[in-house]
């Protein structure tokens, strides 16, 4: 069964008992919370915010059906008159979001949700399990295409990810992250991402011999072939019957390519290199795959191993060895446009403590160009070119700095106005290419994979002076009550 996000039941069951508490409490109140997350997965310096348009598409769509309400009332926990709320129940919140993308830091208010308290808990499942996954993928594929030389990136994932969503979430992002096409074709129609994919084994053993099932695939698809050459022995065998079929299509006006799956891939990659060459066919691509991640693939660059594509699967779409993307979903302020109470979570480890009120996201840029920090402040200051700023670290309160940025770019855009987006989202090949616009901004020390350098993040004067003030008359008052 494929995953409905458009189902109000793709929610975790204690935001509706919460929910109902609030139903019953009158407390509808308008609210902003915000999506952040804590830190990079990988240990790496940067990460790919991802997903906005899936999300964007089923909060428009989010809604409770009467099969869902009928399940609901056999729990035996909520109320007939909670259950007739729901019946009518539709996202009308308006959001503020990150551009689909956009290269983030720890802490930053990526999305800002202002709704109704009720409205707000349902959809944070929702929000966490969409932007969380995708963001994980799309900064994979990013750290992979980075170490690949910002090369080619085949993604190949649809038999190792979790689930048909998990195959077609981690497709879509893995595009955004870079890779030039997927082998999944449901992708490829849903998102319009470039499909593509080799052979398999199979395709070879199934005929008499290596040669032939060459020749027969050549002939069915010429102007698309590229020969898997290591189902029986890469050097004696595989290379041998490629160049001979690959010499016909060249012969027919055509090209072709060969793939590696298996073995010492950097001294095969060196011989098979040789064996081309030595045929007059230095024009041949190399595909590499198996069980490939960045840390191979930046070392098998290193060693400028003679690798034109990169293969990957397995540690793409399922992060390998950062299986989680730690995004969160936190209440900022109560009723904002009313009276207006900013709020925080306290927390005995200091980075979990988070930003109050409501904020706003800027990136300063140096006289080269360059990002140089990233700003949160409160949602009515305005953070200008050429001004000197009195800056704080978010959670080290002892650390600031000054600084006059010859550039300043707002990161938060309207994307939702009443439950409906205001403007058409930019399709994946934009939101690809602004991807790798983007990093490009960025010093290669932030990029790099073993201790990158790290990205300022801070808090303006004006905010930090907030979160001190919530601090301290929290500590008030808990000394008042003993």
């Amino acid at each position: 069964m494929n995953c409905n996000y458009q189902t109000a039941l793709f929610t975790d069951f204690y935001e509706l008992t919460m929910a109902q508490g609030y139903w019953k409490r009158h407390m509808t109140m308008p609210v902003v919370f915000d999506y952040f997350f804590r830190r990079h997965p990988f240990g790496g310096g940067y990460s790919v915010f991802a997903g906005l348009a899936t999300l964007m598409e089923a909060l428009e769509g989010f809604s409770f059906s009467k099969e869902d309400l009928e399940y609901l009332s056999t729990l035996g926990l909520f109320e007939d008159g909670f259950l007739d709320h729901l019946s009518s129940f539709k996202f009308k919140g308006t959001i503020y979001a990150a551009r689909e993308g956009e290269i983030v830091f720890p802490q930053e208010p990526l999305v800002r949700v202002e709704a109704d308290l009720i409205s707000a808990q349902i959809v944070e499942g929702l929000i966490l399990n969409v932007l969380n996954f995708q963001s994980l993928i799309a900064t994979k594929t990013a750290r992979i295409w980075n170490a690949s030389g910002r090369g080619a990136i085949m993604e190949f994932g649809l038999r190792r990810a979790q689930g048909a969503d998990g195959a077609l979430s981690a497709s879509r992002a893995a595009f955004i992250g870079g890779a030039v096409g997927t082998s999944n074709t449901l992708a490829g129609k849903e998102f319009g991402i470039p499909v593509l994919g080799t052979m398999a084994h199979s395709w070879i053993m199934s005929y008499p011999n290596e040669l032939e099932a060459f020749e027969a695939y050549a002939e069915l698809y010429p102007k698309n072939t590229v020969f898997l050459i290591d189902t029986y022995n890469s050097l004696e065998s595989g290379i041998i019957n490629a160049i001979k079929a690959g010499k016909k299509l060249i012969e027919k006006g055509y090209g072709f390519g060969v793939r590696l799956d298996s073995g010492d891939i950097d001294y095969l990659s060196r011989m098979i290199r040789g064996r081309l060459d030595e045929a007059g066919l230095p024009d041949v691509k190399i595909v590499v795959s198996n069980e490939l991640n960045e840390e191979i693939i930046e070392s098998l660059v290193d060693g400028k191993a003679p690798i034109d594509v990169w293969g990957v699967g397995t540690n793409l779409v399922t992060g390998g060895n950062d299986a989680a993307f730690a995004g969160v979903y936190k209440l900022s302020a109560i009723d904002p446009e009313g009276q207006g109470r900013p709020v925080m979570k306290f927390s005995d480890n200091p980075e979990k403590s988070t930003n109050p009120g409501v904020k706003n996201l800027w990136r300063l840029y140096d006289q080269r160009g360059a990002a140089r920090l990233d700003l949160i402040s409160c949602s009515e200051e305005e953070i200008q070119e050429g001004f000197e700023y009195l800056v704080h670290h978010p959670s080290a309160d002892w650390r600031q700095l000054k600084i006059v940025p010859a550039r300043v770019e707002p990161l938060l855009f309207k994307v939702m106005e009443h439950g409906a987006r205001i403007q058409g989202l930019p399709d994946i090949i934009h939101i690809q290419a602004f991807m790798k616009e983007r990093i490009q901004t960025f010093d290669s020390t932030y990029l790099r994979l073993l201790n990158p350098h790290i990205y300022k993040v801070s808090v303006t004067d004006r905010l930090f002076n907030l979160k001190v003030s919530l601090i301290n008359a929290f500590f008030k008052q808990k000394l008042s009550q003993g």
